[in-house]
């Protein structure tokens, strides 16, 4: 007897239709069915004959001792992970004649099983429930922890289930249209205004008029930043703010964020949707595999996790060279792509980079306070841990210095958050109505994101969104020569300048929007030159 259930594989953040196919023949000697599973299954996946078996009996079903086989289609395909117990188990009883329902083409089934017959969480759903929707198949029965991540998605009906108990009522309802669960629904509007809340606001920060200001026009058009000051100086206190003042996601963005994080089994289930930018601040002993992503079947990495959102680097030349080296492509292409002998899969990184450090081992390098005990030689050593092809790629370098002990007495608060974030706002509107009008807003290709921000623009946006005036020009072109400035920084000065003139609602780059631009680029030149 032959029979046929449905269910999903996940590779990178995608997901493939996988039919499971179970088949009984023959008895056996012994009390117990023999499993056969093929289909390229791995060790997880060979494992689930037993946790299948068990949960089956523990849910009052019965298994002659016949020879079972599953094949999991395509044969091609590598198959991982635990979410194959429901769809394997729900075959078996259908080929043992449990199911009133003999088709269930119109059914997406994921979900581990406990040897109870309980069915616990598996991460990767919601990229399972957006190809459900592309494959025309309306229900997703899944785990009760996994429904509010899947139920974003319109169009399908998800079914939230605890048991394989319930799976079987479920499905037996539809055979006989009767009475069944309602599926859950969830709005994504509401899921997103309703998570907006940050632990940290700007108002908290004492003084550092030029490194909050610096990171308004960061937060305005998506530029990478990095702060160089002694310890103490507040530069971990602005990075945590920073997102305080970001744009929110689009639902857009949200979905696909909600996809890396699901497939890296890091969403948190009561939410089900990332509803604000993520911010990852991974500790400086990563390596290079942790950070890009990795492993024989790939998986997200820390940039693709950051995907849409902040990664902060602090104490940066304290991260082995060989890890900071394999950001230069994220940071140019905003994609990250791993080969491997199994296979070769692409994850989005479009993120913005924050980075702190010290300027000298000793961290008082130029400190008025106090004297640096370094000398000439072991500053320019560390440095020189960040290379200038990395450094060429952040288009904000700012000086943090230590805070004066009047500035850190003041009784008046700070500007808000709030505040900032309005100016943020009405700057990232004025872009995304620049892009829309030339239709760089329209869905596209992968390889061709929609631009939302000044700092995603190309070669040729920048020749037509940065025109400068004759004084903009000369200026311009005076800092490239006496500064020495590569072409790429040459591109960067256009894109922080044609931001800087978006928060002050100018249609037009001016001379003092070049000039701050040009500002913001000088501290390689102090420490690396």
């Amino acid at each position: 007897m032959l029979f046929k259930a449905r269910s999903a594989a996940v590779y990178g953040i995608d997901a493939h239709l996988i039919d499971v196919e179970v088949d009984f023949s023959g008895v056996v000697d012994g009390n117990d069915a023999t499993f056969s599973t093929v289909g390229l299954p791995d060790a997880a996946v060979r494992e689930s004959r037993d946790r299948v078996r068990a949960a089956i009996k523990n849910s009052g079903f019965d298994m002659p001792p016949t020879r079972i086989t599953i094949n999991l289609a395509p044969a091609g395909l590598k198959k991982e992970g635990s979410g194959f117990d429901l769809p394997i188990a729900v075959g078996i009883l259908g080929a043992y004649g449990a199911l009133h329902n003999r088709d269930l083409t119109n059914f997406l089934l994921v979900g581990e099983l406990g040897l109870d017959g309980s069915l616990r969480a598996v991460p990767g759903v919601l990229p399972m429930a957006v190809m459900a929707k592309e494959k025309g198949i309306r229900n997703v029965v899944l785990p009760a922890q996994n429904a509010r991540e899947a139920a974003v998605v319109n169009g399908v009906d998800v079914y939230p289930v605890r048991t394989l108990r319930e799976v079987l009522d479920l499905v037996n309802a539809f055979a006989f249209d009767g009475s069944h669960a309602q599926p859950l629904r969830v709005q994504a509007a509401e899921v997103l205004n309703e998570l907006q809340h940050f632990p940290f606001d700007f108002k908290d920060v004492r003084g550092q008029h030029t490194a909050k200001r610096a990171m308004e026009v960061a937060a305005a058009g998506g530029h990478n930043l990095l702060m160089i000051g002694p310890p103490g100086s507040g530069k971990t206190m602005l990075a945590k703010r920073l997102p305080s003042i970001l744009s929110p996601l689009r639902f857009e963005e949200a979905l696909e964020t909600t996809k890396i994080h699901s497939v890296a089994g890091v969403l948190d289930p009561s939410e089900g949707l990332v509803a604000h930018r993520p911010f990852r601040a991974p500790h400086h002993t990563i390596s290079d595999a942790g950070l890009i992503g990795g492993g024989m079947v790939p998986r997200p990495g820390e940039v693709s996790l950051a995907h849409n959102g902040l990664l902060f680097l602090d104490e940066l030349p304290e991260f082995p060279r060989n890890v900071l080296e394999v950001l230069r492509q994220p940071l140019e292409d905003g994609t990250v792509t791993i080969s491997r002998a199994a296979m070769s899969l692409s994850f989005p990184a479009q993120f913005m980079l924050l980075a702190a450090m010290n300027p000298c081992p000793c961290g008082y390098f130029n400190d008025k306070s106090r004297d640096c005990m370094c000398t000439p030689p072991m500053i320019q050593r560390y440095v020189s841990k960040v290379s200038g092809p990395l450094l060429d790629r952040i288009d904000i370098h700012i000086e943090v210095p230590a805070v004066q002990y009047k500035e850190l007495r003041q009784g008046a608060e700070g500007e808000s958050s709030l505040k900032i974030r309005e100016r943020v706002l009405a700057a990232r509107e004025r872009q995304a109505n620049r892009f829309a009008r030339v239709g760089e807003a329209a869905p596209t290709t992968r390889k061709h994101r929609p631009i939302f921000a000044n700092a995603q623009m190309t070669s040729q946006q920048i020749r037509v969104f940065c025109e400068l005036s004759s004084d903009a020009e000369r200026l311009l072109e005076r800092a490239m020569q006496q500064q020495g400035l590569s072409a790429r920084a040459h591109d960067r000065i256009l894109k922080v300048s044609r931001t800087i003139a978006d928060l002050e609602g100018a249609h037009d780059i001016a001379v003092k929007h070049i000039a701050e631009a040009i500002q913001y680029r000088t501290l390689d030149r102090s420490y690396w030159s």
